[in-house]
């Protein structure tokens, strides 16, 4: 008999809000936690498919001779562009979906996590059963990032913030918000999440 698909809830959040540390309490209590722009770029290097369409939208100088992604070229060439980046968002994204449904229905768990920046602003909450927001004030969450990320300028920061949707927006928006400020305790606001989602199933 195959195991019942489990209920599939998006984590996200802007970027500093703290997602990945509240996707680690998650993955302590056993829910396997699928990361999607880490696979993304995983998928970039690995999908002949994805690899070749890209190749076909920018040009061979997308890879390097070892077939890796070229960081330096798509950095410049096709991020700092507002139309590319939509362009290899529409290849990238597809094949990410459909990763997601395949690991997804081979996970035994009652939920599994999908840990993405962008959730909403691709449409992807739609394929999703919940979304839990992880909302955090913006100064925390550009100082947290030019800790994290010291190659990073404020500019660039903001750069980046000014592209995923609003937070107040993601509340709005999600099934779930994890406040995570200095006065809110994650682990108690995780467990209820995590007791209600148990008892989905």
């Amino acid at each position: 008999m195959s195991n019942p698909t489990p209920v599939l809830v998006g984590i996200t959040g802007g970027i500093g809000s703290g997602k990945s540390t509240v996707a680690k309490i998650f993955s302590i209590l056993g829910i396997p936690i699928y990361y999607a722009d880490d696979r993304a770029k995983w998928l970039m290097g690995n999908n002949k498919q994805l690899k070749d369409q890209i190749i076909a939208a920018f040009g061979v100088e997308s890879y390097d001779s070892d077939g890796n992604p070229n960081r330096g070229f798509l950095a410049k060439t096709v991020f700092s562009d507002p139309e590319k980046v939509k362009t290899i968002n529409s290849l990238v994204h597809p094949a990410v979906g459909k990763d997601f449904s395949d690991w997804a229905s081979v996970q035994s768990s009652p939920y599994v996590l999908k840990e993405a920046a962008l959730i909403f602003e691709t449409g992807n909450n739609k394929v999703l059963d919940y979304v839990i927001n992880v909302s955090s004030p913006l100064k925390i969450r550009v100082s947290r990032t030019l800790m994290r990320d010291p190659f990073r300028s404020e500019e660039q920061v903001n750069q980046i913030i000014n592209q995923q949707l609003p937070d107040e927006q993601k509340n709005e928006l999600a099934d779930f918000v994890i406040k995570n400020t200095d006065n809110k305790l994650l682990i108690p606001q995780v467990l209820k999440i995590h007791q209600h989602l148990i008892s989905e199933k």
